[in-house]
């Protein structure tokens, strides 16, 4: 049985990583700054819930696979780590976009709940959390309650995450306005993201 302990290591955990730099955060921010904190609530509770579905409905199929089968826990914590490698290249590389003379980016339409929810299934950082939760309390015992138990704290932490990355977006909107703050900003979060990828291979 799950001790209130290890209940509360999770709930820590779960607000730390979802706060960490990352694809998810990365795309929240940009669409805060280009489209403001409204027309981004969609893609923001498609991320907060998102994410715990996916977590939940891995740990059910995963629990006991991780059990019999270790090497296939291993082997999607180091795929997940190369990816957000290549993440945190293509943030930093990112070009400034195109604007229409108005200091509006072009850039289409934010994103649905749907596609923010659909991406979670190819979010490399999605992945490496889910496969770190569910190898530590997905034990085979009574999956329904440990699916739960891993997904419900991501719930809670990322409704607050997702909405404040967004927030933060609409805030720096000026900032991100001229080439070479969009440049240097691009640097940052890439390299946060960078050692987030270090951090999950070395940490997991």
């Amino acid at each position: 049985m799950i001790s209130w302990e290890e209940v509360v290591a999770l709930l820590v955990f779960a607000f730390a990583s979802v706060w960490t730099p990352g694809p998810n955060n990365i795309l929240l921010v940009s669409s805060g700054a280009r489209f403001g904190f409204r027309k981004t609530i969609p893609h923001a509770l498609g991320v907060a819930l998102g994410f715990p579905t996916m977590v939940f409905l891995l740990a059910l199929g995963l629990g006991e696979l991780f059990q019999t089968q270790p090497w296939f826990q291993q082997t999607l914590r180091i795929v997940g780590t190369v990816v957000l490698g290549w993440i945190c290249w293509r943030i930093a590389t990112l070009p400034f976009p195109d604007e229409d003379g108005s200091g509006q980016y072009q850039v289409g339409k934010p994103w649905s709940f749907l596609q923010a929810t659909a991406f979670q299934w190819i979010n490399p950082k999605a992945w490496a959390l889910s496969v770190t939760v569910i190898s530590a309390y997905a034990r085979g015992e009574n999956l329904l309650y440990e699916a739960l138990l891993c997904a419900l704290p991501f719930v809670v932490a990322g409704l607050i995450s997702a909405h404040g990355w967004t927030l933060f977006g609409t805030l720096i909107r000026g900032f991100l306005s001229t080439p070479l703050w969009f440049r240097i900003y691009n640097l940052i979060m890439g390299a946060l993201v960078g050692i987030s990828g270090v951090f999950l291979f070395f940490n997991v």
